[in-house]
């Protein structure tokens, strides 16, 4: 063996360095306390929606089944993250083996297209409901429900499986650190030394075929729909044929925005600003979780008098 393959290989790390916010280290505790509160509003959130939604027959219908699949994603986001974000905020243990970091990147980004997938089905539930009201309950049966959800599991599944036997494959050399406090396929496939072509390419395909066709399909789902509701005369029925898709479009928004803005700054924002990277970071998985039964619980009655009621008596 060569002098200059024992070095090489005397940097190959075993270990990713987790971060937490750049140039606020010693501020890190004290941010843990708003962190803890997030984690648990998230948790207690999603967790009350799942069971509010099981214990109450009235509520097992197409679009509370799918408010509950968006609830069990979220809760699993919620989940995934906790142990390494709060572990660098409370005692700054920012080491992760990379089998532990491809498993955790795996949940992470399956539950995120099976989210995608999910604000999909729960569009496709507001058109029916409001563009083929007199045949809702024959085309969105509890079978049908049942299979959309598999579907979009396997989807999900099936396009992140490759992704950590690809990462493993590589040999990772020179400084391990990661910009996030968890870890995610675009930055680990940056600390490689090798070529990592084929992760990219494959990276771009599952964005595409996920957050990009499921994306259009909302949008394209929402045009019917403001096309049905514009041709309705009553005014009063057009506001609550819009109403009901109100809270679905918060989540929409909620769910792509940060999304789409940390994808960019990933790949086109090489010279901005580290900070904001990480601050996207923490909006992107964190903020979704947090909001969505917040607003559920706000937009929609029935919801919001079942959590009155639990809470109340």
């Amino acid at each position: 063996m060569t002098l200059g393959s024992l070095e090489s290989s005397s940097n190959i790390s075993s270990t990713f360095l987790l971060s937490g916010i750049p140039g606020l280290e010693h501020m890190h505790i004290w941010i843990s306390i708003p962190l803890c509160f997030i984690y648990l509003v998230s948790i207690l959130g999603n967790c009350t929606i799942l069971f509010i939604i099981k214990t109450e027959p009235s509520l097992h219908e197409p679009m509370y089944l799918f408010l509950s699949m968006l609830a069990g994603t979220d809760l699993g986001l919620s989940l995934c993250t906790l142990p390494t974000v709060l572990g660098i905020f409370w005692i700054g243990a920012r080491d992760i083996g990379h089998d532990a970091c491809f498993a955790q990147l795996f949940f992470i980004h399956c539950l995120s297209f099976l989210e995608s997938s999910v604000l999909l089905s729960m569009a496709f539930d507001r058109f029916v409901a409001i563009c083929r009201p007199l045949h809702y309950a024959s085309i969105l049966t509890n079978t049908v429900i049942g299979r959309i959800g598999l579907a979009s599991l396997g989807r999900s599944v099936a396009l992140i499986f490759p992704l950590p036997f690809m990462l493993k494959r590589f040999p990772y050399c020179g400084s391990p650190v990661l910009s996030h406090s968890y870890c995610l396929h675009q930055e680990v496939m940056k600390l490689a030394c090798a070529d990592i072509k084929a992760n990219s390419v494959y990276g771009m395909f599952v964005i595409v075929s996920t957050v990009g066709i499921d994306s259009l399909l909302i949008l394209f789902s929402y045009a019917l729909i403001l096309r049905t509701v514009l041709s309705i005369a009553s005014r009063a029925e057009r506001f609550k044929a819009l109403n009901t898709c109100v809270s679905h479009i918060c989540a929409v928004l909620l769910f792509y925005t940060p999304m789409i803005g940390l994808s960019v700054i990933h790949r086109f924002g090489k010279q901005g600003s580290h900070l904001v990277q990480v601050i996207m970071g923490f909006v992107y998985l964190l903020f979704p979780p947090l909001m969505n039964p917040i607003v559920y619980s706000v937009k929609t009655k029935q919801i919001r008098d079942r959590v009155t009621h639990a809470f109340c008596c």
